[in-house]
């Protein structure tokens, strides 16, 4: 139980610690925002395989119909109205690298990071959930949150640069958002491993229901802004690998 339970919240971790890779990688290294948004879009792709093939498909295992739809249409609900909240306190192009439309990051700083915890947390939760039925990590799931979570460090630490914010700052955010991410992947698989299938398949649904509605109202618009054309592609491809993966593991 409580190697599980570590091992759920490293693999949450290991997650989040993309975005400081990210952020390392944006601060030192120009980057061109085609790239940026290449990689956003096939991040996309890899988070709406493993929602679809690995989180809906073990809520539905768990709790049928009636679980999988009530948590996946709460999911969707709450992102929605939470987000809703952020972007009008300044929190709307919380994952691009166009200083144009970022506004003041001094000013909206706590909104960014609460939107940065918005994107992560439903994500960390479904790591430590897909750990309940064998003990074992969905692979899918880490590589797609992994992958997804790069070019969220990247293109906000380009926009928190050229807004001032100092290194110590902004590492130092995404630093303590991937341990928060990581205590939540913990908390997914030790706190609902306690509770019945049902619940759980809920909960399961709810994640991928958040995501879907994340990828959807950010990640796509602004992988879109830079790549136009190939964020199709892109995002195919990335959809395409996670799927190997899910049947893979």
């Amino acid at each position: 139980m409580f190697s599980t339970m570590f091992q759920a919240g490293l693999w949450g971790f290991v997650g989040g610690l993309a975005l400081l890779i990210g952020a390392v990688a944006g601060y030192y290294i120009k980057i061109r925002k085609r790239i940026i948004g290449s990689i956003m879009a096939f991040g996309a792709g890899v988070l709406i395989a493993a929602a679809c093939f690995e989180l809906l498909e073990q809520a539905f295992e768990w709790g049928g119909y009636d679980s999988t739809i009530l948590g996946f249409v709460a999911g969707v609900v709450i992102f929605t109205l939470v987000d809703l909240y952020l972007s009008r306190t300044g929190a709307k192009h919380r994952k691009t690298a166009d200083k144009s439309v970022v506004g003041d990051y001094d000013e909206n700083g706590p909104a960014i990071a609460a939107g940065a915890l918005l994107d992560g947390i439903p994500e960390s939760v479904a790591i430590g959930l897909t750990m309940i039925s064998g003990g074992a990590v969905g692979i899918a799931t880490v590589v797609a949150v992994f992958i997804s979570n790069i070019p969220e460090g990247l293109s906000s630490s380009v926009g928190m640069k050229s807004m001032g914010w100092s290194k110590k700052t902004i590492f130092g955010l995404w630093f303590l958002i991937a341990i928060i991410t990581g205590l939540s992947s913990l908390a997914g698989y030790s706190v609902f491993s306690q509770f019945p299938p049902d619940v759980n398949a809920a909960t399961l649904a709810l994640a991928a229901g958040a995501l879907l509605t994340m990828i959807a109202d950010t990640m796509i618009p602004e992988a879109f802004r830079d790549t136009h054309e190939f964020t199709g592609l892109m995002m195919a491809f990335g959809f395409l690998i996670a799927f190997v993966l899910s049947k893979l593991a």
